[in-house]
């Protein structure tokens, strides 16, 4: 985050229209900090926590994760907006995984800031299970089997402290699909069994790679999904069809361009934005996933397997949100033979031209050798009409496509029902 005409443009708002607590800490904070990065991304928050407190249920919480560089400040924001006699937690999360420091303690725990809305926050820490660590049993509601032998800890089980110990993500975990924000499924279980009952309402308004939503989905809860970015909406799609498959409920996606005029405009606010919109809807993987510097030809990749070497094969992708010519095609096979890439595909937000399709028609033909009735062009122009259409990019769909890691399939939980006396 870096102060700029957005940040300038949230703080006078804050100051002029918002609460006078809140307008006294933004402009002593500003005061203290000055208009750098940690000021810019401090006013992001207090302009969005004031919104989430605007929709959020009398009965409702709300949870904050952060670490040490902003916690302590946002705290105060918390204060200021949520009022200091909602605060109800400052939760822990512990985690050994990591390295050791050479020149600090190495760190590993993150807060967690608990705040409700009101006194009648619903709250209910006996629906949750508690690893009971050296024996492969869990502390959970009623009688417990640790090491062969019942016990109970008390009538309805153990309530957990304000101090989490769950275990982080590692590299090779089951549940990483790459994203680097990415929080373990137990630590939302938690969050979500304590805090609300089937068929509520959970928000994640930053949801990343969407682990909130997948919890909540596989919880029955209800859920709503905001972020900023087209890339991870897309993460989102591929997690949620992965693991729930034919049980995942339908949803809707607001904000995604449904017409070419909306995708014309999408093109015109944001192109990189645009650029992992189309790649997301051929269902791509972006060959990087923040703003690029120089372009390198290659905007996004398409794996698949056809036979049976188990080496990948790759299809490379080329966005254009302007005007096209014959030398773009000519550059993307050029692409194609420095990738070592068996199909190019060309998307385009304008018509291409007759010396354009000539050029991809010259590319040739891919066939694989165990799908030899199937032929696929080697260079593919998609406008993006065609792609809201529904076409999509040749190449042999029977076998395995593995652009994006599959998240492991869970199966939802089993909705509670009243017993029926007969």
């Amino acid at each position: 985050w870096h102060w700029g005409h957005e940040s300038e443009e949230a703080y006078h708002e804050l100051v002029t229209q918002g609460q006078k607590k809140l307008a006294d800490l933004m402009h002593a904070m500003r005061s203290f900090l000055g208009t750098n990065d940690m000021m810019a991304y401090l006013t992001m928050m207090a302009i969005r926590l004031v919104e989430m407190r605007r929709v959020l249920k009398s009965t409702g919480s709300i949870y904050l994760h952060c670490d040490p560089k902003a916690s302590h400040y946002l705290k105060l924001f918390l204060d200021a907006i949520f009022g200091y006699k909602n605060f109800l937690n400052e939760i822990v999360w512990c985690y050994r995984q990591g390295g050791r420091g050479n020149r600090v303690f190495p760190r590993k725990h993150d807060i967690i800031f608990w705040y409700s809305k009101g006194v009648n926050y619903y709250f209910d820490p006996d629906n949750i299970r508690i690893p009971y660590h050296g024996t492969g049993g869990y502390v959970s509601t009623g009688r417990n089997i640790v090491g062969g032998k019942e016990y109970w800890l008390n009538p309805k089980g153990k309530i957990p402290e304000d101090w989490w110990d769950i275990p982080a993500l590692t590299p090779t975990d089951k549940e990483r699909l790459g994203y680097p924000t990415q929080k373990p499924e137990s630590l939302l279980e938690r969050i979500i069994y304590s805090s609300s009952k089937e068929g509520d309402v959970v928000m994640d308004p930053f949801c990343g790679c969407g682990t909130t939503l997948s919890v909540s989905e596989r919880l029955n809860r209800k859920w709503i999904g905001i972020d900023i970015t087209h890339l991870a909406i897309t993460l989102m799609k591929h997690r949620l069809e992965d693991t729930f498959g034919f049980e995942m409920a339908p949803y809707d996606v607001m904000g995604d361009p449904k017409d070419i005029s909306g995708a014309k405009a999408l093109a015109e606010h944001d192109r990189y934005q645009f650029e992992w919109w189309a790649l997301g809807k051929v269902s791509a993987r972006p060959a990087q996933d923040k703003k690029k510097g120089a372009d390198s030809g290659v905007d996004g990749y398409l794996y698949f397997l056809d036979d049976n070497s188990g080496q990948p094969k790759k299809i490379i992708i080329q966005v254009k949100s302007g005007n096209v010519k014959r030398g773009d095609i000519a550059t993307l096979k050029g692409d194609m033979e420095r990738e070592k890439a068996v199909i190019g595909a060309f998307l385009t937000l304008s018509e291409p031209t007759r010396p354009m399709k000539e050029e991809a028609a010259a590319a040739g033909i891919y066939t694989s050798k165990h799908f030899l009735r199937k032929r696929y062009p080697k260079l593919q122009i998609l406008t993006i009409e065609d792609i809201l259409d529904g076409k999509q990019i040749e190449f042999p769909r029977v076998a395995a496509e593995i652009t994006f890691k599959k998240a492991v399939r869970k199966r939802k939980k089993k909705e509670e029902q009243d017993q029926i006396e007969f």
